[in-house]
């Protein structure tokens, strides 16, 4: 499948420009939603952690691409050049060090026996894979799509997951995913209820890692107390969370 579709769209990627959302790029649309290929289609086969977005944004996409571009100029295989562009792209910035903190405070370096899930991103990289509900770029109105109109009741969005995101749960059928926010969640939800992963493979309950998220992020690791909190934020719940996730990697200990 990967290979099928960036053999399809190579001619753009050799020729791509810096424009994500160029029409030789477009996937599928639907009134003012549009998908793009970028190449985020690599499945690490290694994979025991799968982290899991909405979609990959504008941003994203054109290092993706850029990347693709910049491996097959040097003469790499489609494969390394996807395997490349996905790496490239993944977590960076202020979220890498806000989800690494939470994922080390559940325990899921001592599950994995790595120093910290920093390395993740490092030398423990096959470990680990990046992905998202809706693979591919999806925009809205020509802006990074957030969430609406809903991923599981809208058409497009549904059969983009269907078609290009539960191949990725065939490919990894032991790995656990961690959505990552509200709208992930409720896709791996809707799509372990459909019988497409096993409901005991996705944990839930880690805030998204977004720098616009820090509050919770904060009290989630115990930075900051609940009376500090201002009235958005939910101790309860996010308490019930990190008790959650925390129980959940400690059976995948003595599993």
């Amino acid at each position: 499948m990967a290979n099928t579709l960036f053999n399809r769209f190579s001619s753009a990627i050799h020729n791509f420009n810096g424009d994500a959302s160029s029409p030789s790029l477009l996937l599928a649309s639907e009134g003012p939603l549009s998908v793009y290929y970028a190449p985020f289609d690599w499945v690490n086969p290694s994979a025991r952690v799968v982290l899991v977005g909405i979609t990959p944004g504008r941003a994203q996409a054109v290092n993706a691409l850029q990347e693709a571009k910049r491996q097959l100029g040097q003469g790499a295989t489609p494969e390394i050049a996807l395997q490349r562009a996905k790496q490239t792209a993944g977590f960076s910035g202020a979220m890498r060090p806000n989800l690494t903190a939470m994922l080390d405070k559940i325990g899921l370096a001592t599950w994995l026996r790595i120093a910290d899930c920093n390395a993740l991103f490092g030398e423990a990289s096959n470990l680990m894979q990046t992905a998202a509900v809706l693979p591919f770029p999806v925009f809205m109105g020509g802006e990074n799509y957030n969430g609406s109109p809903d991923v599981v009741g809208t058409p497009l969005l549904q059969s983009l997951m269907l078609e290009h995101f539960v191949p990725v749960l065939r490919a990894l059928p032991t790995a656990v995913f961690f959505p990552l926010g509200p709208v992930p969640s409720k896709a791996l939800t809707w799509l372990a209820a459909n019988g497409h992963v096993q409901p005991c493979q996705v944990l839930q309950g880690l805030p998204h890692p977004s720098g616009a998220n820090a509050e919770r992020i904060q009290y989630f690791l115990g930075r900051k107390e609940a009376d500090k909190l201002s009235a958005k934020t939910d101790p309860k719940k996010i308490d019930a969370a990190r008790l959650t996730l925390t129980a959940a990697v400690g059976a995948l200990r003595h599993a």
